[in-house]
């Protein structure tokens, strides 16, 4: 082969290689300080591109969003102004919206706003990584017919009088169900509301799904959307209302366990069994307590029976007692008074003794001398 075709297919693969491993520019991420810059960013990049926070930001108004952006805080703050200005009946945020919006927002703190922090509207995903949302009048996040994933999502306290943390809900206007994703942590400053499920609205039916590493779950028991840790003990626990369905992997019972005065729940999957082993692993015995049996009452009358599967919500009631400690008793030896004392003699008895001795032997010596005189 020709040696300039050689180069020139070396040159040509190099060019390639190079092109392979080269960061895309298009992608890059396009940083923002303030809400103007924020605004033209959102405008103005691709699907799946980075917008970068450079400052803490004050916005005015809600920002809709329906293309593919990834906003990454980089820690910082985006706060709602106090003159805020309405945008028809939106007043959240940040609203990915359409089967075209898919907001993910990582690293970031949003605060105070006259309605949501965020929500998912008809088709829309939000996918919210490493994120606290706090000061919302009406909720930290709404699922408005929309999809959201929970990665990494801390909430303050969020609404007026009651707290109210995640919304499940359907718009009048929404085609769409709303699904919840759990797809790792989910902590919370209230118990209150964590999730909630809309009441007055055109919401009929949504689905909540589980993944296999996340360690929050949400689960559904007979009435109830539960929010549990990673050992299934419930954190809190709203109603759903009798006109929606619940579409979920799997349904859950709460096993109330009470101990003396402390109650514990947890949850396991409908139509199993339970082990005296895992209500046990449940509860922390103070010092010295034992548990004596699991029964069916207060008044500890009818022993539990573990044999029978679990198909609605039960409680259980541990007896609890204390462990009896004894001091050994201390035995103290008899003294046999007509054993012979062979004790030393010590102190004035010894000095007696050797007197005695000392007038002997002198009275003899004495005696001696006298006869031989």
């Amino acid at each position: 082969m020709n040696k300039t075709i050689k180069k020139l297919i070396l040159f040509v693969t190099a060019i390639f290689a190079i092109s392979l491993i080269m960061p895309n520019s298009s992608k890059a991420a396009t940083p923002v300080t303030d809400e103007s810059s924020l605004l033209s960013a959102i405008s103005s990049v691709s699907d799946g591109e980075t917008i970068t926070l450079q400052n803490n930001i004050t916005v005015t108004a809600p920002i809709v969003i329906q293309k593919e952006i990834i906003i990454d805080g980089n820690g910082y703050t985006i706060t709602g102004s106090s003159d805020w200005t309405s945008t028809s009946g939106n007043q959240t945020m940040f609203t990915a919206q359409l089967s075209a919006g898919k907001l993910t927002l990582k690293n970031i703190n949003l605060q105070n706003g006259p309605k949501y922090g965020v929500q998912s509207y008809d088709g829309a995903t939000v996918i919210l990584n490493n994120v606290s949302i706090t000061g919302f009048k009406y909720g930290g996040v709404l699922a408005n017919g929309g999809n959201v994933e929970v990665i990494d999502l801390h909430l303050g306290y969020n609404g007026t009088g009651a707290n109210n943390g995640i919304e499940i809900a359907k718009g009048s206007s929404a085609t769409n169900n709303p699904t919840l994703t759990m797809n790792g942590v989910l902590t919370s400053d209230s118990t209150e509301n964590v999730v909630r499920v809309a009441e007055n609205d055109s919401l009929t039916e949504f689905t909540v799904t589980n993944t296999e590493n996340t360690t929050n779950k949400i689960a559904l028991t007979e009435n109830k959307i539960v929010l549990t840790d990673k050992n299934n003990n419930v954190i809190a626990e709203t109603a759903v209302p009798d006109k929606v369905t619940v579409n979920a992997d799997e349904k859950k019972v709460i096993v109330t366990l009470m101990a003396n005065e402390k109650e514990i729940r947890f949850t396991v999957n409908e139509g199993t069994k339970i082990t005296a082993d895992l209500a046990k692993s449940h509860i922390v015995l103070e010092e010295n307590t034992k548990i004596d049996g699991f029964y069916t009452d207060a008044g500890y009358t009818t022993e539990f029976n573990f044999d029978n599967p679990l198909n609605a919500d039960t409680t259980i009631y541990a007896k609890i007692s204390k462990i009896e400690t004894t001091t050994p008793e201390t035995t103290v030896p008899e003294t046999n008074q007509g054993q012979k004392d062979e004790t030393p003699k010590t102190g004035v008895e010894n000095y007696l003794g050797v007197a005695v001795l000392a007038i002997i032997l002198s009275t003899g010596t004495i005696i001696l001398m006298k006869k031989k005189k």
